[in-house]
Order: C-alpha cells, then sequence, then structure tokens
C-alpha cells in the first residue's frame, strides 16, 4: 500500500462538523468542545507523514473519541467534590486566625478517629494521590479508604453545618 501523506486543510473542511459533534456529544461543553476538535486536527497535523489517506473519517472519529475520553478522565481526576468543599476552605484559610481556626478544627476531627485517617487525608487531598495509591500506600483496600474519607467528611459536615 502506498503512503499518500494527508491534506489536514481538506480534512477540516470535509470532517470538522463530524468531529465537533462527536466532541460536543461527549464533552457536553462548547468551549470543550471546540478546543478538543482543534487538537484533533493539530494531532494529524504533527503525524500526517506516518497517517494514510486511508479512512480519514474512522481515523478522526477514533482521535476525536479518545482526546475526549481523556478530558473526561482528567475533569475527573482534577475536580473537586462538593462533599470535599468544606475541607478545601479550611485549606485555603487566609485570613488572620483562619489557619489557627483551621489547625484546632483539624485536631478536633482527627482526635475523634484513627492516626490513620489522617494519613489517608494528607495523601488524598493534599499530595493529590488516587484513592488507589492511597490505598497502596496505607495498606488498606480502595473501599477501606472511600470509607474512611467518606467517615471524615460526615464528621466533619457535623462540626461545621
Amino acid at each position: 500500500m502506498m503512503k499518500i501523506p494527508l491534506d489536514v486543510e481538506s480534512l477540516s473542511e470535509r470532517y470538522g462538523p463530524m468531529v465537533l459533534r462527536r466532541c460536543r456529544f461527549l464533552l457536553k461543553d462548547e468551549d470543550e468542545a471546540m478546543d478538543v476538535c482543534q487538537e484533533v486536527f493539530v494531532r494529524v497535523l504533527e503525524r500526517r507523514d506516518r497517517l494514510t489517506n486511508q479512512y480519514p473519517s474512522s481515523l478522526l472519529y477514533v482521535t476525536a473519541t479518545n482526546l475526549c475520553l481523556n478530558r473526561i478522565r482528567d475533569r475527573k481526576r482534577h475536580a473537586v467534590p462538593t462533599d470535599d468543599s468544606r475541607l478545601h476552605r479550611i485549606a485555603s484559610a487566609g485570613e488572620p486566625g483562619g489557619q489557627s481556626e483551621a489547625r484546632l478544627l483539624l485536631a478536633e476531627l482527627f482526635g475523634r478517629h484513627p492516626a490513620s485517617s489522617r494519613t489517608i487525608a494528607v495523601l488524598h487531598y493534599l499530595d493529590g494521590l488516587t484513592l488507589q495509591q492511597v490505598a497502596a500506600e496505607v495498606g488498606l483496600s480502595v473501599s477501606g479508604v472511600r470509607k474512611r474519607l467518606r467517615i471524615l467528611r460526615q464528621t466533619l459536615g457535623e462540626m461545621v453545618p
């Protein structure tokens, strides 16, 4: 089979609407869909010498799908769950005396739970480790880590309405 480099401009004109529809469908966000759509064609442009012009719609569709799924995964990974907003408020207490109040609140919170719960919270919320990484670090199952974090959030919710 002879390799014919892709003409990215003509692909963009012909398949751009299809790629954008796919991105909109998966991302549910117009701006993000436009960004990923553009990224699809940038990726093809960067690799055009290694790609063939056989089945370009499939190539673009799969590329768009993969980039969107990566974006969704990143969104979830970096999102701050609403249940944790109290913890983040405490962690970012910047007003005078706010840090002292936060320390007292955290000391009381962690005083009600095993020391390992504090380690789990620090690894997950401050160090940014995933639940799987925290579980491996502390020797618990992922569900055990999730349960400990849920109990900490519940206790904090009782302490700070």
